[in-house]
């Protein structure tokens, strides 16, 4: 009997996928668990297996067609069928899904096509910034093992001087999360609240454990965070049209920048880390999301995001809430300032903290309550990790 496979899913807010490559032509056989195709969500690059052992009968949909879920995108026929009347019974789509497909689909894409129609291997990362920037892979030497094009090796043809810049399409990975943050606007009541820490508990703290082991100023937030959402339950939620869901478990999202916009990687069960743990796991994430080898699990079911612009001098800023959640906390730089403490002027660690959050759900009061405790807890002495 025929397998037909379809466009999976992956999270609970994805509705389609974007394919970038097929690793199988029509009439080529391909194993259980062997890849098929490569699909891009907003989120991640990921490879589909074949669910069954035959010979790939049809493919629906061509390289950069975008496929709701669930869609079939290919069949295989098994063994004991015809492969070529199995692919007979499945018609082609009339037009590719995708807005941005200009050109009529092919009837069997090439199995391995890329950016540029380039057979070679190329790391995700690689495809991905040589989409955005319109990089034609057949003048892109590869230097890793057998030719593999890596990321350095997009920067390095990027970085050579050039007559005419290359348009840049609003497309992919950029185009969702354009889609994201204009239905986040549009679709809550968003109010931001800021406000200024004391942190020079943090900063020593910090300065303490670095001894020990690695670990950043926002690996402390998440820390605080986690122990804030537990006194604040009705913060650490998510919200539709309908219905308010307070979550029992807390998973901090951390907005991690990619050159094509921001990806938000969970770190689960923060409030029972350790913070050595916390730093270890957000290390992790965050090396995983820029190098694209983050699995869909890394990517979902956060209750609470943070986004950090510190490291950038940024002092403060209003994020945008990463739908369903409720509730995002914005970090500015840490600052030496001038400010009273015990009753004398010193000059203490600040720093300022931007909580968006939707004001149909959470009020002003609980908000800033929330964020009061997160201040609380940043600027007392924790001890050790």
């Amino acid at each position: 009997m025929a397998i037909e496979v379809v466009m999976p899913k992956f999270g609970l807010t994805m509705q389609e996928g974007t394919i970038q490559q097929w690793f199988k032509a029509e009439g080529e056989r391909i194993a259980a668990g062997e890849a098929l195709f490569e699909v891009e969500t907003e989120k991640v690059l990921y490879e589909v297996e074949s669910p069954a052992a035959g010979v790939v009968a049809r493919i629906l949909y061509p390289v950069e067609a975008t496929v709701p879920v669930a869609n079939v995108v290919a069949v295989i026929a098994e063994d004991d069928e015809d492969p070529v009347h199995v692919g007979a019974r499945y018609a082609a789509p009339a037009a590719p899904p995708a807005a941005e497909t200009a050109s009529p689909a092919p009837s069997a894409p090439t199995a391995g096509a890329a950016a540029g129609g380039d057979r070679r291997p190329i790391t995700p990362a690689a495809r991905k910034l040589a989409k955005e920037h319109g990089v034609d892979l057949g003048q892109v030497a590869g230097s890793g093992p057998g030719g593999r094009i890596t990321r350095e090796d997009i920067e390095a043809f990027l970085a050579q001087p050039r007559a005419v810049a290359p348009t840049v399409p609003l497309r992919g990975a950029r185009k969702v999360i354009a889609a994201r943050m204009f239905q986040s606007l549009q679709t809550t009541a968003q109010l931001t609240v800021t406000t200024e820490a004391d942190v020079t508990a943090m900063v020593q703290r910090r300065d303490q454990l670095k001894a020990e082991f690695p670990l950043t100023y926002t690996d402390l937030i998440v820390e605080a965070v986690a122990t804030a959402l537990r006194q604040h339950p009705h913060v650490n939620a998510t919200a539709t049209a309908d219905a308010i869901q307070l979550h029992s478990e807390i998973h901090i999202g951390i907005a991690v920048a990619l050159d094509d916009g921001l990806i938000v990687p969970v770190i689960r069960n923060a409030d029972r880390l350790a913070v050595r743990d916390i730093a270890a796991e957000s290390r992790r994430l965050a090396d995983a999301a820029r190098r694209g080898t983050l699995s869909p699990d890394d990517l979902t079911g956060g209750t609470f995001t943070i986004t950090n612009l510190g490291v950038y001098g940024i002092d403060a800023f209003t994020p945008i809430i990463h739908l369903p959640q409720v509730a995002i906390l914005g970090i500015g730089r840490v600052v030496p300032k001038p400010a009273v403490h015990d009753g004398a002027i010193a000059i203490r660690q600040l720093m300022t903290l931007s909580l968006t959050f939707d004001h149909r759900v959470i009020d002003g009061a609980p908000a800033a309550a929330f964020l009061q405790t997160v201040v609380r807890h940043l600027g007392a002495d924790r001890g050790g990790p």
